[in-house]
Formats: C-alpha cells, structure tokens, sequence
C-alpha cells in the first residue's frame, strides 16, 4: 500500500507518499481499500500541528473516506469483505489502504458512489446535529448560513430548506452566492462587497435571522450577531477565517438570544444511539434526492499537495475528493 505520510506536523509540504506494509485488521477493525478521500479542514490543520487532535507520529491524514472492506478483525459481525463503507475516523483516509474501527464505519446502500460517500458524513452530520438538535429549527423559521458555500454551509442550505426554512446564504464572491441559489437558497449576502447587517436588515425586514450557523468566525461573527432575531440561537461550527471571535456578553442579554455551540464528534461519541438515528435519517435523505454532496472536483490521491493549495486557496465550492 501507498500513503502519504506525515512523520513531522510542519505544515503539508512535509508529507510524502511513502510504501508501506499493508496492514491485517485487529479485533474491532476492518481493512479498507479506499476509493476516495474528502479533503476537509481539520485535515490541513492537522498537519500543521494546529488541531485539537494530535495524532501520534508518525501518521496519515485524511479524516474522512469511502471505500470496500478487505479483511475484517476478530469480533466483527456487521461488516463483511466485499462491502461499501464509508469512514470517519480522523486519520488514515489519503492512502490506498487503512484500517478503521469498525464501530466508525457507515455500511452503504446500493447506489451510493464512493465520492459521495467520501464527502458526506462529516458536512451532513455537523449540520443536521446543529439545526435539528441544537437550534430545534423549525419550518418557517429563517437562517443565516456563514460561509454558505463551503462544504459544511452546502450541506446546512440544503437540511434547513428540508426542514422548512427560508434560508439567506452569505459567501465572499458572487460564483459563490450563485451556487448557494442552485442548492435552493432564497437570498444571497456577497460579504466581499456588501455590508452585512445592512444586508440582513434589508432581507428579513428588519427583524433579523432566528438561527445563524457560523463556520467561518473571525470579523463577522460580531456583526452576524447583532443581527439576530429576538430568541436567535447563533450556531458556533466553527473558525475557517482562522481568528476565534469574542463577543460582547451583553448581545446576548439585549436580544433573548443564545449561543449554542456544536460538537458532532462528541455528540456522536456521548449520544450514539441518537447519532446513529441521525445518520440513518441522513441516509434516507440523499435516497431520497433532498441533500447530495456538492462536489468542487476530484483529484488524483497523488496530487494532494495542490488539492492543499486549492482549498487554501479559498476558492473550493463544496467539497474537494481525492481518488485512488
């Protein structure tokens, strides 16, 4: 097997694609031949020693993938050789092969391709988990989605409009704003030359988002904020921007509002009989045609160093997917 390797967390021009001895499965464990890869955001922090896991080195990134079971370990009985996953465990995904705890990985049903599969678990999760569970959103509400056109603001356009709500999109460009309108926003905010509270006052007319879900922080979080409804929950998903904001306590008061932080992970950890609802919901939903990955393009796994270099870039719509 062929992965790249990460032996010192300085940053991605520290991986290498390296030959390695393909590993046999443990008990609880499954090998699996990776077919595709999701390149997402922890993913470069991670080489950059700036997540909040720190694998052990040395180590292959890669948190999220879809591919076909080989060998199954002692004790596993729900998976079988043969058989279509998909997998986040946080590490081993840009590879040919890894072996994943069995208990992590997602059987798939007929006619769920691999890219997809790859792309799905992490922005579907994060998002239903937070405007379903922690916002309680309810049809006719409207939200906010930050950062609208990142893997993680596609996925929240597409369950709020599921659920029922009007969703207004903010992204930095106009190519942005048009794909979030393809995926069923109702309004677009261009924050790259709009003001962004003249721009929510103008399209709730005036009285402001009920859920706002914020990945991106940094220099519109406060101003997002001032925004929100009376009873707002404002959603903390995450820091893409790079800078963790602070916000005036006295916002929240003023505004009946709450500030509702989101943890999928360790949601999935601590509840797993609801996570494993959620995902069988999720499962039904793109069966059903509501929510499908918004795919920016595929790459060779060979090439990532540049699909890196495109994501920070920021000019990735959806979700890059490196292939084997």
């Amino acid at each position: 097997m062929h992965a790249w390797l990460c032996t010192n967390p300085t940053g991605v021009e520290a991986l290498t694609w390296t030959e390695l001895p393909t590993p046999a499965p443990k008990a609880g464990e499954v090998l699996v031949e990776i077919k595709a890869a999701s390149l997402n955001f922890p993913d470069l922090l991670i080489v950059q020693n700036k997540y909040q896991i720190k694998p052990p080195l040395p180590f292959v990134p890669g948190s999220e993938y879809a591919g076909v079971v080989q060998a199954v370990g002692e004790g596993v009985t729900h998976l079988q050789p043969g058989q279509n996953v998909a997998c986040l465990s946080g590490t081993g995904g840009f590879g040919t092969h890894t072996i994943a705890p069995a208990a992590l990985c997602m059987p798939l049903p007929p006619g769920f391709p691999h890219v997809d599969a790859a792309a799905f678990i992490m922005i579907y999760a994060t998002s239903h988990h937070a405007l379903v569970d922690r916002a309680q959103l309810k049809a006719g509400e409207t939200v906010l989605v930050l950062g609208a056109a990142g893997g993680v603001g596609t996925a929240a356009i597409q369950i709020a409009k599921a659920m029922g709500a009007k969703v207004i999109a903010a992204a930095s460009t106009d190519e942005k704003c048009a794909l979030c309108t393809t995926l069923g926003a109702d309004a677009t905010i261009n924050y790259g030359k709009e003001d962004l509270r003249e721009a929510i006052k103008r399209l709730t007319d005036g009285k402001g988002p009920d859920v706002i879900y914020d990945p991106v922080g940094g220099d519109f979080a406060e101003p997002a904020f001032r925004s929100i409804a009376w009873r707002g929950r404002y959603l903390v998903v995450g820091f893409a921007s790079g800078p963790i904001p602070a916000l005036p306590l006295n916002l929240p008061l003023l505004k009946g509002a709450s500030i509702v932080g989101v943890f999928w992970g360790e949601f999935s950890k601590r509840e797993p009989k609801a996570n494993a609802a959620m995902m069988m919901e999720l499962a039904q939903w793109y069966a059903q045609g509501k929510i499908k990955p918004v795919i920016d393009r595929t790459m060779p796994m060979a090439e990532l160093p540049a699909a890196y270099a495109r994501m920070g870039s920021r000019s990735v719509q959806g979700k890059l997917v490196m292939v084997n």
